[in-house]
Order: structure tokens, then sequence, then C-alpha cells
């Protein structure tokens, strides 16, 4: 029977899968950092208020690229080259999502509206990595090489949410309502189409490691294609919606430790 965990029980339990797995997650925060160190660096004046939660937003996706690569060195195993087809960060950036890298490299200020795109974005992305990881957390809080990391990360993608909601709500009351609405559904039709293709290039890759036979890989191909049809008709609106967090200023002190790393 094919289930998420028995899934990724097979990923964890295989050295080369694992560290596929964790050079791709280790990469992605790694690139989340450093998209949001650029940011906090370029705010206009006007949102100078909001930088110390971007930084804090990019330490702790930082600090998520060191707790991937320190559960690769507690197994002893190297990080590998993530292949193209399954860095998510970058695969957003080429379909016009978020703030693009050329702009990040250059030191002139972003504008309000670049932020309201980023938090935009990030609202869109952050859904997708809290979802993610209190998937993981339900069938592997417990594990005794992943849990605590998982845990750890849950809570720090919980934060990076409720902020986003919190800081769009505020830019909505402030007048950007409708670029935010139109940037939020632009972003989430995007991200769902990507994840997609990511989710189908990652299995590809486990599947060879792994020698999974034919029929098992179509089969998660097609339930990867089922999941996009019902994120595409329906399933998107939950990455959009806007609602005033229990968790307030969730980022608004500096970022916290991994000491178990």
């Amino acid at each position: 029977m094919l289930s998420a965990r028995s899934l990724f029980q097979e990923i964890l339990d295989g050295d080369d899968s694992y560290r596929l797995f964790c050079s791709i997650a280790a990469s992605g925060e790694t690139q989340g950092g450093w998209e949001n160190g650029r940011i906090a660096a370029l705010v206009p004046d006007s949102m100078r208020d909001l930088a110390p939660k971007i930084t804090r937003h990019g330490a702790d996706e930082d600090k998520h690229g060191r707790i991937f690569n320190a559960l690769l060195k507690k197994r002893g195993l190297d990080p590998v080259e993530v292949p193209p087809e399954t860095d998510y960060t970058m695969l957003l950036e080429k379909a016009g999502i978020g703030l693009a890298h050329d702009k990040l490299r250059r030191d002139e200020p972003l504008t309000e509206h670049d932020i309201v795109v980023y938090l935009s974005h990030s609202r869109v992305t952050e859904q997708r990595a809290s979802d993610q990881m209190e998937l993981l957390v339900r069938h592997f809080g417990d594990h005794p090489e992943l849990g605590k990391a998982v845990k750890q990360i849950c809570n720090d993608e919980d934060n990076h949410l409720a902020y986003c909601h919190e800081e769009l709500l505020r830019l909505a009351y402030a007048g950007h309502g409708r670029t935010i609405q139109r940037t939020l559904r632009e972003c989430a039709l995007a991200e769902i189409a990507v994840y997609r293709d990511v989710s189908i290039a990652v299995m590809s890759h486990m599947g060879e490691l792994l020698k999974w036979p034919g029929p098992k890989s179509a089969a998660l191909t097609a339930g990867i294609h089922a999941m996009y049809a019902y994120e595409r008709a329906a399933g998107w609106r939950r990455m959009v919606s806007l609602t005033m967090p229990e968790r307030r200023d969730a980022l608004g002190g500096p970022a916290t430790a991994a000491p178990v790393f």
C-alpha cells in the first residue's frame, strides 16, 4: 500500500535517497535564507520596520539548511548536487514568482510594491512548507534520527506563515488589498504547477535510487497529477486566504538556535 509514511520510510532507510532528500531540502532553505537576507538589506525606508522580521525569517531558513546538512553529517554522508529539475526555489523564480535574483543582487532599494510581492509569494510558499512539515511531524515526530529536526523546523514554518498573514493584512488595511489579492492568486496558481513538476522529478530520482518497479512509479506520478488537478480546481484557495493568526508578532525577536544540531 502506498502512503506518505511508507514512501518516506523508504527514502529515510536508503543512504542515497536520504542524501538526495536532505541535499534538496538544505539547498532550498539556504537559498531562502539568502533571498530574505537581501530583501532585508534593500527594504525601502517607508517599510524599515519590517527589516528585522525579514532578517529573522532569513536566519531561520539558514538554520534549517544547517540542520539538514547536520542530519547528513550525522549519518556520515556528504551532500550531493541538486538536480535542476528538483530545485523548487529556482523553478519558482523562472516562473516569474517572487522577486528576481537579478534585482536582489543590485544595491538598489526595493519598492513597497516589491515588498507586497515578496510577502504574497512567501504566504504561498510558507503554506506549502508548513503543510509538508506538519506531515513529517505527524509520521516522524518521534523518530530518533529525524524527530527533533522536523519538530523544530515545523514550529519555525508556522511562525513564518503567521508573520505573512499578519503583515499582509496590515498592508491590505493600508491600501494594498487589490494588489495583494491579485498577486496571491498568481503566485498560488504558478506554485502548484511548479510543485507538481518538482514532485514528479523528485519521485523519478527516488525511484531510480530505490529501484521502484514501473507500476509503483506510475501510480505515484498519477497521484501527483491528481493532487495538482484538485489544487488547480479548488485547493489553491487555502493558499490565498488571509486570517489574523493566533501567533502575533511571530518573528518579532531574534532567530532561535538549534542546539541539538
